[in-house]
């Protein structure tokens, strides 16, 4: 980073005395949660329609504005599978998938416009998991649909984006550096990402897999279940569990049942508070974080001269897990225990690792506002401090409005699952009563689903879901 103050610290520091009226103007700068409340009720209870029509009052209601339109896409868009609402679930994930586009896109372009509040206030783009997921359910809706064709378009869109991630944050992060040369915060930024670890997602392997297994296409199938053993044997930060056991071509005279368990809810994200300290005679900031002893640690520093000393804070958003009481579930084949599931996919883990790119880029945008206000905040204080109480008063205020104007993003997709299990079975072609319990650790049953005298076919795809969002 290269010092290049101006006068346009001074341009900030009058632009903050507007902030109150701009919090006015532009909705709230803090992330709102409550309303989730009693959808997570119904989804917990299995009342997926119910659920539902609590999203839809909650949009109704103003709870999704139109800059999280995309979080209303996803959640809404994954309650309707919930629901079995296969069409409408589609369309609001399409919609989802669009919006992430263009919004990303939109977000890297319009970097500095949040320099001044956060990005609370912005259009909410996406994180790349909620995209994965929204392709892949929509694969699933597709299968239910028995559209395998346009299923197999949507597990080759997840998996595309997937080999891309590297790429679209190496180049956003070089538009974002370019930017800084004229933001309002008067400094150049350096932008470095993480690389993203992930690049081959074992449950889209799966979907795939069998797809072309019901094809009778062998080879492609035996492709993807390379392609699946190869996720777990180098992503171990994301797979921290054993393959589990699959099966796409059966034995002589059998068929297989797949059958997929989503399980507890996604992960969400809560604010991780830092702290800078700057010192003009070494002419760098710091930036400390409290670890779990409740001790100074630092998180970074950086080669930026305030020319004062100054100490301040900030909140960057970081993936938080749900805990869920599932740990399986039984499948019953006219009341005969045919097996367990076992996990292939936990949505925390690849949540955290799709989201290192972008907390990369979330850090320094935060540094590089935090920097501002603190700035502004500086010089203002100063020109309003008359003495006395009034004073006092004056620079209090100016505190009070540089905090109401932080607050780390927390928005996402919040009705994902938390888990996705799968176990494929043998039987032969035929009718069976299926059922399928969840159960917790200590064996006691959760949720029931039952398929009724399901059709287990001799040629084709043999694929059912259960879900228990507990």
């Amino acid at each position: 980073m290269v010092d290049r103050r101006s006068s346009a610290v001074t341009s900030i520091s009058a632009s903050l005395l507007l902030v109150i009226l701009i919090l006015t103007g532009c909705g709230s700068v803090r992330t709102q949660t409550g309303f989730y409340e009693p959808v997570y009720e119904e989804l917990e209870t299995g009342n997926f329609t119910e659920a539902a029509a609590g999203i839809e009052r909650a949009k109704e209601n103003g709870k999704y504005g139109h800059k999280d339109r995309l979080v209303y896409y996803l959640d809404a868009g994954m309650v309707y599978h919930y629901a079995m609402q296969y069409d409408t679930s589609n369309t609001r994930l399409h919609l989802a998938e669009d919006a992430a586009e263009e919004l990303f896109t939109k977000s890297i372009s319009r970097a500095a416009t949040s320099m001044l509040l956060n990005d609370n206030v912005l259009e909410y783009s996406g994180e790349d998991y909620e995209i994965l997921y929204a392709n892949l359910m929509k694969c699933l809706n597709y299968i239910r649909k028995d559209d395998i064709e346009d299923a197999f378009v949507e597990v080759r869109r997840a998996n595309l984006k997937l080999e891309l991630l590297d790429q679209k944050y190496d180049d956003a992060a070089k538009e974002l550096t370019t930017a800084s040369k004229n933001d309002t915060l008067d400094y150049d930024i350096e932008y470095a990402v993480d690389n993203v670890r992930f690049h081959n997602d074992a449950f889209a392997r799966y979907l795939s897999m069998h797809m072309y297994a019901s094809e009778a296409k062998w080879d492609d199938a035996h492709i993807d279940f390379e392609l699946l053993k190869d996720a777990f044997a180098k992503q171990s930060q994301v797979y921290q569990f054993d393959l589990p056991k699959v099966k796409y071509k059966p034995s002589s005279g059998k068929s297989i049942l797949s059958v997929v368990g989503l399980a507890g809810l996604s992960p969400t994200k809560e604010a991780f508070e830092l702290r800078v300290r700057s010192d003009k005679d070494l002419e760098l900031i710091q930036v400390l974080y409290t670890d779990t002893e409740g001790k100074d640690a630092e998180y970074g520093h950086l080669p930026i001269d305030l020319g004062v000393d100054l100490y301040f804070k900030f909140a960057i958003p970081r993936i938080a897990q749900r805990p869920s009481v599932v740990k399986t579930a039984r499948v019953f084949a006219n009341n005969e225990l045919i097996g367990e599931l076992q996990i292939i996919e936990d949505l925390y883990l690849v949540a955290e690792e799709t989201f290192r790119a972008r907390k990369s880029i979330i850090y320094f945008k935060s540094i590089g506002r935090s920097l501002a206000k603190a700035l502004a905040n500086y010089k203002l204080k100063k020109e309003v401090d008359t003495g006395g109480l009034a004073g006092w008063l004056k620079k209090a205020a100016v505190d009070v409005v540089t905090d109401l104007t932080e607050g780390a993003d927390l928005r996402c997709c919040r009705t994902l699952p938390g888990r996705i299990f799968v176990g494929d079975f043998e039987l032969e072609p035929g009718t069976y009563d299926l059922r399928i319990e969840f159960v917790d650790y200590s064996g006691h049953t959760l949720d029931v689903t039952y398929y009724p005298q399901y059709k287990i076919l001799d040629k084709g795809l043999n694929l059912v879901e259960a879900f228990s969002l507990q």
